[in-house]
This record gives structure tokens, C-alpha cells and sequence, in this order.
């Protein structure tokens, strides 16, 4: 990591560091539509936060393909109602109080959740979580806002994400019509959400 990433990770690290936690842990929300960067900048941050932080990302939540299919939403698979948004509220509660918290992982080679894939123990004192729908205005979402000790949003020009999508999709195998069509039906609309529907975050990027 050099350059213009470095400084930006470098800076989000001071900030964090100098925030007094409005309950057990600090927790920082990195959110940003499919593309933006959001999970690499999460990885950086708790990467130079150090072994007192740890990463949680929103996408163990991913309801099951099978329970997808059964709703006939599995094409529109990532948008707000592809998720079990309530536990994900719930989640984040405990991670304001417990001294423990379980939580699953999305597989993305697999295309499932799994739970109970990683732990976030009492040393944990900056818990950076990652995902699409920390703004967004809608409930149960919108019961994240006072959670957060610090919002960042990732701000990215649409057509810098549509290649990064189709690029995204190919790498999985898919042909170039097969991820233009994933991109552009499903991923993009979802960062357009993101973009126009969540609340305005403490840090713009």
C-alpha cells in the first residue's frame, strides 16, 4: 500500500484513534456500493489499527440461495432484501455491550454464508464493519446510524464501477455478456441505492 491509499488509510487510523467509543467497542462503518473499494480500504484500516481491531463484513448476512429462490429474488441476489438485515442490527448491538460475538462469512467462491466462521473476542477495542447499506435511510438499516462512532462512505463515479464489475465477474468465470448482464442488472442498481438513499457519512471519498 503507497501513495494516495496510504494517506487516506493513514488519516482514517488518526481519527479513529483519538475517538472516545460511545459504548464497549469503537465501531466504524466503511460503506459504499458493489466496486467502490470499501473492502480493501476495510482491510487496510484494520490492518493499520492493529491487533486491537478487527474486521466484520456485512456480507455473512446473505440469506441462503435456496431461501432466495423460494422468495424469487435470487437474481436481485446483494439488494437490501437478500440479507437478514434484522440479525445484522442485532449484531452490531452486541457488539456494543458483549465481551464475545460470533458472527458468519460470506464465501464468495461458494456463493454461501457460514456460520459462526469468525470471532470478535474482549481485546477487540475498533470493530471496522463493511457493506453496501450502513446509511441507508430504510429500516431496519437505518438502526445502524446511532451505532456508528464513525461513517465513511465510499464515493466512486458509475462508470469506474461498471468496469470494475464486469472485471469482477469475469475473474469468477463468467463470459463477458454473462458479467455485463450481472453488473449491469443487478450490481449497479444497487450502488445507485446506495448512492442516492444513505445518509450523509462523517468522511466522503
Amino acid at each position: 500500500m503507497s501513495g494516495p491509499a496510504a494517506h487516506i488509510v493513514e488519516n482514517l487510523a488518526r481519527r479513529v484513534d483519538t475517538l472516545l467509543p460511545k459504548a464497549r467497542r469503537r465501531l466504524i462503518a466503511i460503506a459504499g456500493g458493489p466496486g467502490s473499494g470499501k473492502s480493501t480500504l476495510a482491510e487496510d484500516l484494520v490492518g493499520k489499527l492493529g491487533p486491537t481491531a478487527a474486521l466484520v463484513p456485512m456480507d455473512g448476512f446473505h440469506l441462503d440461495n435456496r431461501l432466495l429462490d423460494a422468495r424469487g429474488v435470487r437474481p436481485r441476489k446483494g439488494a437490501p432484501q437478500t440479507f437478514d438485515a434484522a440479525g445484522f442490527v442485532h449484531m452490531m448491538r452486541r457488539l456494543t455491550s458483549e465481551d464475545e460475538v460470533v458472527f458468519p462469512v460470506f464465501d464468495r467462491a461458494q456463493d454461501i454464508a457460514i456460520a459462526g466462521a469468525r470471532v470478535v473476542g474482549p481485546d477487540t477495542e475498533t470493530v471496522v464493519v463493511e457493506g453496501n447499506y450502513l446509511l441507508l435511510q430504510q429500516a431496519p438499516w437505518s438502526e445502524l446510524h446511532q451505532l456508528w462512532d464513525l461513517s465513511v462512505i465510499l464515493d466512486v463515479p458509475e462508470e469506474t464501477l461498471t468496469c470494475r464489475l464486469i472485471q469482477r465477474w469475469r475473474d469468477y468465470g463468467l463470459d463477458l455478456e454473462q458479467a455485463e448482464a450481472r453488473a449491469r442488472l443487478n450490481d449497479l442498481p444497487n450502488a445507485l441505492l446506495v448512492a442516492r438513499s444513505s445518509i450523509k457519512a462523517d468522511v466522503i471519498l
